[in-house]
C-alpha cells in the first residue's frame, strides 16, 4: 500500500491537503473513493479508513474539508455552516476531490463513490444527489427532511445508531426517502449502538465522554464491523 499527502487545486486558486492512498492490488473496478471525515476532521480514523478501503483494492482520497483560508476555527465554523445549507464552498471541494480522481493516473478511475461519517455523511448524502457519482455510503449524519431534496442520488448504503437520541431516527428516513425515489440501497439502524460507532478517535473526549452526550458517540465494533461488510459488498456490487 502506497500513501502521502497531495494537494488539491480548487476553483479559487487555493490548495486543500488530502491523503491518498493507492492499494497493493487494485480490484479492477476502475473506481476510486472519496472519504470524507467527521467533525474532528482530518484525523488518523479518517487515515485508518482510507486504508481500509486500500487494502480491499479502492484508491482513496480522504480531503480535509477544513483546510481553506482563515483561522482555524473559522474554517471549522464554515464548513459546519455549509453542513446545514447545502451550499458553499465545501461542495467545490468536493467537486475538485471528485475531478482529481478522475484525471490521476496512478490508478486511473473513471467512477467515483463516496463514504462519510457524522458531518460527512451528509455531506456524501448532499454531494451524491448534485453529482455523477456511483454510489455513496453516508454514516449517521443528518439526513433532509424531504425526499425531493436527495432527487438524482446513486445506489447507497450506509447505516445509523439507534441509541443516538439527535440522528438514531434518520437512518428510518433515509430509508423512506430511497425508497420514495426508486433508488437502490442497504441502509441498517444498529438498535445498541450510538453515534460515530464506525470511528475509532484515540482523543480522551471521544473515548471517555462522548458516551454521556445526547449522540451516545462511541466506536461499536460489531456494528463497525457488519456494516465494513455490507458496504464492500454493496460497493462490488455497484461499482464492478
Amino acid at each position: 500500500m502506497k500513501e502521502r499527502e497531495v494537494a488539491i487545486e480548487l476553483p479559487n486558486g487555493n490548495v486543500m491537503r488530502a491523503h491518498w492512498v493507492l492499494p497493493d492490488q487494485p480490484n479492477g473496478f476502475d473506481a476510486a473513493i472519496i472519504a470524507i471525515h467527521d467533525i474532528f476532521g482530518y484525523s488518523d480514523d479518517i487515515r485508518r479508513i482510507a486504508r481500509r478501503l486500500a487494502e480491499n483494492g479502492y484508491a482513496v482520497l480522504a480531503p480535509n474539508l477544513y483546510d481553506r483560508p482563515g483561522m482555524k476555527p473559522l474554517c471549522v465554523v464554515k464548513t459546519l455552516k455549509a453542513h446545514e445549507t447545502g451550499k458553499g464552498y465545501s461542495f467545490e471541494q468536493l467537486e475538485a476531490c471528485r475531478t482529481w480522481l478522475l484525471k490521476q493516473d496512478e490508478q486511473p478511475a473513471s467512477k467515483v463513490g463516496l463514504m462519510g461519517f457524522c458531518m460527512g455523511g451528509r455531506f456524501a448524502l448532499l454531494y451524491a444527489a448534485r453529482a455523477p457519482v456511483q454510489v455513496v455510503a453516508p454514516f449517521y449524519g443528518g439526513v433532509p427532511a424531504k425526499a425531493e431534496d436527495l432527487q438524482g442520488i446513486c445506489p447507497a448504503v450506509g447505516g445509523w445508531g439507534r441509541k443516538d437520541l439527535i440522528y438514531g431516527g434518520h437512518g428510518d428516513r433515509l430509508e423512506r426517502h430511497l425508497t420514495t425515489l426508486g433508488v437502490e440501497h442497504d441502509i441498517k439502524t444498529y438498535p445498541e449502538a450510538g453515534h460515530s460507532y464506525m470511528n475509532d478517535h484515540q482523543n480522551y473526549v471521544f473515548r471517555n465522554l462522548a458516551w454521556y452526550s445526547p449522540l451516545r458517540a462511541r466506536h461499536d465494533p460489531e456494528a463497525a464491523e457488519d456494516s465494513w461488510q455490507r458496504v464492500l459488498a454493496f460497493f462490488e456490487k455497484t461499482l464492478s
